[in-house]
């Protein structure tokens, strides 16, 4: 199988390119997933978790967030209304990391912890909205 080369790619380079972006909105996408279905496994103790720290209504706060991340999470990573699926979990992941992880609030370890499950977060919303406006 010859190569027929243009702007410096191979001819097989976009069939390569797409298989790795599948698997990059599968990767991003079961991440949500397995963080909302860990929280519905962790109910309780999340709840009791946003309760201390003030959240209003945890439970419904809790719930509806987690369903988020499983169904946006699932539609990103297989590619059902991807642009809306990563929209909606950029969103959810600016207000939870806002809301959740105010490290600016705190000092020593909990504050470095806190920033640095931020700074994640922020490269997070950085694929999402790569995912968004990537080409369907």
């Amino acid at each position: 199988m010859g190569m027929s080369w243009r702007c410096g790619r191979p001819r097989e380079a976009p069939v390569v390119l797409a298989l790795l972006q599948s698997l990059g909105f599968l990767l991003l996408g079961s991440v949500f997933v397995w963080a909302g279905a860990e929280h519905f496994l962790r109910f309780r103790e999340v709840v009791a978790q946003l309760a201390a720290r003030g959240f209003p209504a945890p439970a419904p706060l809790l719930a509806t967030g987690s369903a988020l991340e499983i169904i946006a999470g699932a539609c990103l990573a297989a590619g059902i209304a991807r642009p809306w699926a990563a929209t909606a979990l950029g969103a959810f992941t600016i207000a939870a990391s806002v809301m959740a992880l105010d490290f600016w609030r705190y000092g020593g370890a909990e504050r470095q912890g806190m920033r640095s499950a931020f700074a994640i977060n922020v490269a997070v919303l950085g694929g999402l909205i790569l995912a968004a406006t990537a080409a369907q």
